[in-house]
């Protein structure tokens, strides 16, 4: 699966729980390992799982491949590894604690969320709307 359409899959999948948040970020001069990092908010446990799932439901499901899901025990802190793109879903205290956008953060990605000013589910723009 290409990158863009592996990224607009995950953010479809953490729209679809109601993620709060959304942050992409692209990690090309940062790291070899992955092109790009979503950071995304859980307001629980339970909720912060169920982001996972569906991102390892949908990226499947699209004929992309989940590498690894850590911290499904907790719920506090869970990494999803889709290959080319990092997917952390922090609850609201830890996300504020580890500032990962500060790490990660130096180059936004614009992307479209289905959540702002009422716009319509980011899967319904054609791939030429981001970057």
């Amino acid at each position: 699966m290409d990158l863009r359409k592996l990224q607009r899959t995950i953010i479809d999948a953490l729209e679809d729980v109601k993620a709060q948040d959304i942050r992409v970020y692209d990690t090309t001069k940062l790291s070899e390992l992955f092109d790009r990092v979503i950071i995304a908010t859980g307001s629980s446990n339970r909720q912060t799982r169920s982001l996972a799932m569906s991102v390892k439901e949908e990226v499947n499901s699209k004929g992309g491949e989940v590498i690894s899901i850590e911290g499904l025990e907790t719920g506090e802190w869970v990494l999803v590894d889709c290959g080319d793109i990092v997917v952390h879903i922090l609850q609201p205290m830890l996300r504020s604690y580890y500032q990962l956008e500060g790490m990660w953060g130096a180059k936004p990605v614009r992307v479209k969320l289905a959540g702002v000013k009422g716009l319509a589910k980011a899967s319904e723009f054609s791939d030429e709307d981001e970057d």
